[in-house]
């Protein structure tokens, strides 16, 4: 009986290891985030613009704004955003999938930084780190590994690709 505790304790112990020893893959996406992104994150799935009440996807370079009652992501900013400014608006960072039907939680927990225009952005950076970015204006000094495709430039223009995301 003790022999067969001691083995049920050994093998409760090693399943504990195992989990315990775990690890945490944590996804570092620099080099395709807009120049136009905050600076400070190694990582980033979304970034909110409260002054707009719009998302932005950093992995599908598309936005998801609410337009006629509805969840819009297309791969240009309409018209109506022809004077929003990316670089100098506030950037929320969200790391979960689609925000935007949490959009009343973001909103609130967002809406003292709308207006604020003091956010340092990617391209503005002089920190090794962002060089790596194809699209950052000092690349050529990046002594990286080859980059990433160009990718995340800051687009207006008003050819959309409607997704509805109700």
């Amino acid at each position: 009986m003790k022999k067969m505790f001691l083995a049920l304790a050994v093998v409760a112990a090693s399943g504990f290891c195992q989990v315990a020893t775990a690890q945490v893959h944590v996804d570092v996406n620099i080099g395709v985030q807009p120049i136009w992104g905050p600076v400070g994150y190694d990582h980033a799935d979304y970034y909110y613009f409260p002054d707009a009440e719009l998302y932005y996807s950093v992995s599908r370079r598309q936005y998801t704004y609410f337009d006629n009652g509805r969840w819009v992501t297309t791969a240009f900013l309409p018209p109506r955003y022809h004077d929003f400014d990316l670089y100098h608006s506030y950037k929320a960072v969200i790391n979960e999938p689609n925000p935007w039907m949490h959009h009343a939680r973001f909103k609130a927990q967002y809406a003292q930084f709308a207006g604020r225009h003091d956010q340092q952005v990617i391209r503005d950076s002089h920190d090794q780190r962002y060089l790596e970015n194809p699209n950052h204006p000092e690349h050529n000094h990046w002594g990286g590994r080859p980059a990433a495709p160009a990718r995340g430039g800051a687009r207006h223009d008003e050819h959309e690709h409607d997704h509805d995301h109700r």
